[in-house]
């Protein structure tokens, strides 16, 4: 940290008042150096702030000086986040909209008008008439009786079966009004775009220890039907809409509190400064409470992913002597140390969630410490492979993981034994729950819990990966389908699966269409320069000229053919859930400086806001 405030010495002894500067900042970097070597933390603070502040704006300083000291000025080891915390509140989603007179609802082939409440939820359904959720029988069932809530009596009395329901004048409404949305003129769309801004001026902005900092989700979501991953069991239950007397403001005591809404209140005002969210509420649907943070982009959000991946990379340390230990306690003569062990083994070696406990209306979800008798089959030999286990059950989100695993003897014989005398139903570490794996790894490094063997395990791939599969020769995009590869690995390992999208064929028919046009363009290119060189032509310069327009060419269609490639192989894994929360952004960083390949190939502008201490912490030596 010394050497940080040093360098900032040195930009103030160039600046043009550097002496007064220099003499005075001095002063302050020799009391900083007693704070340091004494641990007085609130001298340290002091002087840190003291001395970033004589920093002129336009004086010369790196990125990753200025990242580190605006860290350290206000760092605290209390587990205070803020002293000083100011905003406007959330922004609710608009009131109800009736439907015109001329949308009708028809139950039994007959006209029906309905109340307010019971017109807004099936205007939810109508709007998702022509989705698979809206074919599934679940999703059906557990609408109709949320819908039935919030009808009238004399509603409730004749509506009494969803299937004579008529929705369909209703869809088309909606239909028409995205379709009027989607063919804005661009006085509308101009006008739109500038009360968002105005919006976003006031309610996304928030003051955090005299900064100013974005707001990520200051908008609450509008009541709709829930949806789920997977084969959620409450599916097509309605999300309520949230009211001002659902929501609990945090704000600092001598901050402006924010004011509800006309003729409403909050919930609570509370001026916890032990935690970074703004507001929260309960949802209905699954009792979550749902919170108002900072965006990505904010000192709070950097430093708590700045030091999930320095947790992380310290793993790198201790992993070793972790698994000589656990491999050790395969043999323990304690079934739940045994039942640990084994558990260790495939959290580290699989990157398996660690699990938790489920209510029986949650989604029936497990991870390594909640899998059951039928959620593993061993096979002594299989597929030419020993001592195969075969895990196949709903992972996070009601993701199937399937997966077909060679393991070690002595880890397959402790399966054998923990799947005697049980049935399908039985827990198979049944000694063991994710609260004493992770109370067992506090005690093999500070900070260690299951999930940092996931972010550690997809990183240290992610490194491994890129260092095997890029070659300094290489083209960019030939360079961009190594890093997806690579990416790709970890997304395998960590499970990372979506379904086909929907425009997968018709945008790989369009890829085909334009690779098929462009071989065309390089044959006839082909054709033109040899027809060039058997002619009387002797000016050199055309054929120059043709020659860089088949390199072009050629070049160009080696680009769409990598981009056929790249897609095709993406089509059933999702990458963007690794590069946001598993994978240490500085690799991908390091990676890109060291290779010339322009950061924006790899990040997007959310992504490039969200690790911005990245970007202007990691050189191209940086190893996670």
């Amino acid at each position: 940290m010394l050497s940080v405030f040093r360098s900032v010495f040195r930009s103030l002894a160039g600046h043009r008042n550097g002496y007064n500067m220099c003499y005075q900042s001095k002063r302050i970097l020799t009391r900083i150096t007693c704070a340091l070597v004494n641990g007085d933390s609130r001298l340290l603070f002091h002087n840190s702030a003291n001395l970033l502040h004589r920093v002129p704006k336009r004086l010369h300083l790196t990125n990753r000086s200025r990242t580190l000291i605006r860290w350290e000025e206000e760092k605290r080891d209390d587990g205070v986040k803020w002293k000083y915390l100011e905003h406007k509140g959330p922004v609710f989603a608009p009131p109800y909209d009736p439907l015109p007179s001329h949308v009708k609802f028809m139950y039994d082939g007959k006209e029906m008008k309905l109340s307010q409440d019971a017109e807004e939820v099936a205007g939810f359904y109508a709007r998702m008439l022509e989705h698979d959720y809206t074919s599934k029988q679940a999703f059906n069932d557990n609408f109709f009786k949320d819908w039935r809530k919030t009808m009238t009596p004399h509603e409730r009395e004749r509506i009494t079966d969803l299937e004579k329901c008529n929705f369909r004048p209703m869809a088309a409404y909606f239909a028409e009004i995205a379709e009027q949305n989607r063919n804005r003129s661009k006085e509308e769309k101009a006008a739109l775009k500038a009360a968002n801004e105005q919006l976003t001026k006031e309610y996304g902005i928030c003051v955090i220890d005299g900064h100013k900092e974005k707001i990520g989700n200051f908008k609450i979501e509008p009541p709709g039907l829930f949806r789920g991953r997977g084969e959620h069991p409450k599916m097509g239950l309605v999300k309520r809409r949230v009211m001002p007397e659902d929501v609990i403001i945090n704000c600092s005591q001598d901050s402006k509190i924010p004011s509800p809404p006309p003729g409403r209140r909050w919930k609570e005002v509370r001026h916890d400064n032990t935690v970074s969210w703004l507001a929260s509420w309960v949802e209905n649907v699954q009792g979550q409470v749902k919170y108002i943070m900072l965006n990505p982009s904010s000192k709070l959000k950097g430093e708590k992913d700045w030091q999930k991946y320095e947790t992380a990379r310290r793993l790198l340390k201790h992993i070793d002597k972790i698994r000589d230990t656990y491999r050790d306690e395969w043999k323990s003569k304690e079934m739940r140390i045994r039942q640990r062990a084994v558990a260790m083994y495939f959290i580290d070696k699989l990157a398996l969630r660690a699990g938790n406990e489920k209510d029986d209306d949650q989604a029936d979800t497990v991870g390594c410490c909640s899998l059951r008798y039928e959620h593993i089959a061993l096979h002594k030999e299989l597929n030419g492979k020993e001592n195969v286990v075969v895990f196949d059950f709903l992972g996070k989100d009601s993701i199937r993981y399937y997966n077909e695993v060679e393991v070690e003897k002595r880890v397959f014989k402790n399966l054998e034994l923990f799947k005697e005398n049980k049935k399908p139903g039985d827990d198979l570490f049944d000694r063991l729950n994710t609260s004493v794996v992770n109370e067992y790894l506090k005690g093999l490094m500070d900070g260690l819990t299951a999930k940092v063997f996931r972010t550690f395990n997809a990183s240290y791939t992610l490194q491994k990966q890129l260092e095997e599969l890029t070659d300094p020769n290489m083209s960019v995009p030939e360079k961009l389908l190594a890093y997806n590869r690579a990416n790709r690995a970890v997304a395998i390992l960590c499970n990372h699966q979506r379904a086909v999208p929907k425009t997968h064929e018709k945008s790989m028919g369009n890829l085909k269409e334009k690779i098929r046009v462009k071989r065309e363009q390089v044959e006839q290119c082909q054709k033109e320069f040899k027809d060039l060189k058997k002619s009387n032509v002797r000016d050199p310069s055309a054929f120059d000229k043709k020659s860089k327009q088949l390199e072009r060419l050629k070049e160009q269609l080696k680009k769409l053919e990598l981009q056929e490639t790249d897609r095709d192989e993406n089509k059933t894994i999702a990458l963007g859930t690794s590069k946001l929360n598993y994978l240490d952004p500085r690799i991908s960083v390091a990676w890109c400086k060291k290779f010339g390949v322009p950061i924006e190939k790899i990040f997007n502008k959310t992504q490039r806001d969200k690790f911005r201490w990245a970007i202007d912490m990691a050189d191209e030596n940086y190893v996670f």
